[in-house]
């Protein structure tokens, strides 16, 4: 089987959505965190994910956020819109929205909260694949959503011309390899521990909420890697491990660590959005200290 051409770029990066400092949505601030971004090596931009505040964000911004990243990036890079609600109706008009706006595709989440069965789940992705002529990249994340896309199910759904990509946080390295074995899919690692492991059997990349703030030094496990040396890029993706487990690890979520970092760095971030609440003065030093000891590294 051949490996599947990836089909929104290898490095992506789950933005986070900036926001000004009463809390509005910032577009000149994630214009200017796009365009740094790509800049920096990442070929596709996640909007709208769990990063990005999806929860509370409204049908309105998160529309606006692609128009304005579009303009921002042209066709330096790819534009995958998350689109994934508990609601099929409400994720279709979502996922028109996104193509109205601009996306290259968009990102759906297994439905939250109501546990659908796996025959329920099928019919979600399919009815969404179907809504509109976007390719679809499915998010498998059972820690979150009470569901797990079982592997037999995600083969199903890579016969839909339009379903064509995975963002993995499944912690079943078996049953994506499964999945890798029988279809074309192209599989993104989305937990950052885990990015060098899945393109060394197979995979095409990652969506990354670290690369919010060291999208060169993620890169470079990749591009080590396709340059054949596996020694230093396994030497990098370990470098990057202390910063990861602090993002991602250490209690807060990534959007909490990820705009604690780029604010004391200086780039767009500005507050999040309640529930969620910001780092404090010691966890964001904590983070500067890993931060700065990657890139000197």
């Amino acid at each position: 089987m051949t490996t599947p051409a990836p089909p929104f770029g290898r490095a992506l990066c789950a933005m986070i959505t900036p926001f000004d400092e009463a809390g509005a949505l910032d577009l000149d601030g994630a214009r200017a965190l796009a365009d740094h971004l790509v800049r920096e090596g990442c070929d596709g931009l996640v909007l709208s994910g769990t990063t990005g505040e999806s929860p509370t964000t409204t049908d309105a911004e998160k529309a606006a956020l692609v128009t304005a990243v579009r303009e921002a990036v042209g066709e330096r890079a790819s534009v995958v819109a998350g689109v994934g609600t508990f609601d099929t109706r409400h994720t279709v008009e979502l996922t028109l929205a996104a193509e109205k706006a601009g996306a290259d595709g968009v990102l759906v989440v297994s439905p939250y909260y109501s546990r659908p069965p796996q025959d329920a789940l099928e019919a979600h992705f399919r009815e969404i694949a179907d809504a509109s002529g976007l390719p679809v990249m499915l998010y498998d994340i059972p820690g979150r959503t009470g569901t797990r896309i079982e592997p037999e199910t995600m083969i199903r759904l890579s016969e839909h011309p339009r379903i064509v990509a995975v963002k993995d946080c499944s912690y079943d390295l078996l049953g994506t390899q499964k999945v890798l074995n029988r279809t074309e899919l192209a599989y993104y690692a989305g937990c950052d521990e885990h990015i060098l492991a899945l393109y060394a059997v197979g995979g095409t990349g990652y969506v990354s909420t670290v690369a919010n703030v060291v999208p060169a030094e993620l890169r470079a496990v990749l591009d080590t890697f396709e340059a054949g040396d596996t020694p230093v890029s396994a030497r990098l993706q370990q470098r990057a491990t202390p910063l990861i487990e602090a993002m991602m690890s250490a209690g807060l979520p990534g959007t909490v660590t990820a705009k604690a970092l780029l604010n004391t760095l200086g780039l767009p971030a500005g507050p999040v959005r309640a529930p969620l609440r910001p780092a404090d003065r010691e966890t964001a030093d904590g983070l500067l200290a890993e931060y700065e000891r990657l890139v000197a590294a």
